[in-house]
């Protein structure tokens, strides 16, 4: 035996040594530049915050305002003779609207609020709408006939605007529905409690109405629209979509034919929702003969346009469940139907709900698909009178809606537009924290 040993490799000719210890410069080098992408991501995430927050305050500053209103309170005394009088005579509301004026102008002296305006000049204050509305109200309570009632009446959309900030008494130089006047009027009103600002329940729960009358639109009408489009949506695009899925992932063999229906779908998804609009009317309207401005057209063709997206999303959900699921069932002698229906499908059930949801708010929110078979230029102005109606009667959608106030003229419609996109919103919110809490009330871990 040797004491000699073999020599080891040859010491670094710097003369520097090394150590775990201390990082060399490359390292330092590498670490900074991942230090500088993280930084990257967190300014892109500050900025997008940045904007997202400066969208919703936006939406909330505008639109707060739609929902409330300001209203002017009377009180009128029914007299059997003067309502008889109104019913008798050719243009009826004309009869209530003095009534009306009447009561104001009784009213004003009362609290020692001096004019120089006539009746009808001073009605200018209230909404065109009051006459109908107390004339509805006696139709409906004819045993109310010789009492004493408190209406509510809607101002009008420029006295509303100025109890808001958005109207001025310099904006009124020019404008032939209301003079500065009459907002000095309005100051005095306001202190004597007769003109108030309130919650508006009627711009949630009302119809839309005339260019004339935007302080009496509302959007409620239109939800209920939109509430049966989806629920043609829901009946037709949920059970089509996971048939469709479940063949092509499950049990389509792998062919030409297959890969060509792959493709056309994931085509289908990026094509613009206005082509959809332009297929259901050319299909569903002037083919089928459907009533135009129909719920069940715009659900039909919003159907369409939804089919994609669930057909992809569920097939992502069911390529998620492990094939060891599947290769188990089938070991344990479960044919390929039981094995997709017992044990694929119920693992690939909170990603199908997800996909199916998310569905059903990108088609909430679509606009373009229903300027085609025109539920935009429908004014949405009575609830339907039962279900067969709310799907075949013409009607309008919130999106339709909103985009039909924005284009008109009058600042109140504008204004209006704005808070039926916070009611839109808070539609999509709720939809799509209903997707999260099924995702976890359906999610099993394996």
């Amino acid at each position: 035996m040797s004491d000699a040993s073999i020599p080891g490799p040859a010491a670094p000719a710097t003369g520097k040594k090394s150590s775990l210890l201390e990082l060399d410069a490359r390292t330092k080098r590498r670490n900074a530049a991942e230090t500088r992408f993280k930084a990257y991501g967190i300014v892109a995430i500050l900025i997008g915050l940045c904007f997202l927050v400066a969208l919703l305050v936006a939406i909330v500053r505008n639109g707060a305002p739609a929902f409330t209103q300001t209203f002017v309170t009377l009180d009128i005394e029914l007299e059997a003779e003067a309502i008889e009088a109104a019913e008798a005579s050719v243009v009826k509301t004309s009869q209530y609207r003095d009534m009306i004026r009447a009561e104001l102008m009784g009213r004003m002296a009362a609290e020692g609020i001096e004019t120089d305006m006539d009746a009808n000049t001073l009605g200018q204050i209230l909404s065109s709408s009051e006459a109908g509305q107390m004339r509805d109200f006696v139709l409906e309570n004819p045993d109310r006939i010789g009492e004493t009632v408190t209406f509510n009446f809607l101002a009008s959309s420029r006295v509303d605007g100025y109890s808001k900030g958005r109207v001025t008494r310099e904006s009124l130089e020019r404008d032939p529905n209301l003079s500065p006047a009459h907002l000095d009027l309005v100051d005095q009103l306001e202190e004597a409690g007769i003109i108030e600002r309130t919650f508006n329940w009627s711009f949630v729960f009302g119809a839309d109405a005339s260019d004339s009358r935007p302080e009496q639109a509302g959007i409620g009408v239109a939800m209920i629209g939109s509430f049966f489009m989806m629920l043609v949506v829901l009946a037709l695009a949920l059970p089509i979509g996971v048939a469709a899925s479940i063949y092509l992932e499950e049990f389509a063999p792998q062919n030409r034919f297959t890969d060509f229906i792959e493709v056309n779908i994931s085509n289908l998804a990026a094509v613009p929702s206005i082509v959809f609009g332009i297929l259901g009317l050319a299909v569903f309207i002037q083919l089928v003969g459907l009533p135009q401005s129909a719920p069940i057209v715009g659900g039909l063709t919003l159907t369409l346009m939804t089919l994609p997206t669930i057909v992809i999303s569920t097939r992502a959900s069911l390529k998620a469940v492990p094939p060891s699921i599947r290769a188990a069932a089938l070991g344990v002698g479960a044919s390929k139907m039981q094995s997709v229906f017992h044990h694929v499908l119920p693992l690939a059930l909170p990603g199908i709900l997800t996909g199916t949801i998310i569905g059903l708010a990108q088609a909430l929110g679509e606009t373009a698909p229903l300027l085609l078979i025109g539920m935009v230029g429908f004014i949405a102005s009575n609830y339907p009178e039962g279900v067969a109606s709310g799907f075949l009667d013409p009607n309008s959608a919130m999106p339709a809606q909103i985009y039909e106030w924005a284009k008109r003229a009058d600042p109140a419609f504008y204004e209006r537009a704005w808070g039926g996109i916070i009611i839109l919103l808070l539609f999509l919110m709720t939809m799509n924290l209903i997707a999260i809490l099924l995702r976890r009330r359906f999610e099993r871990r394996w």
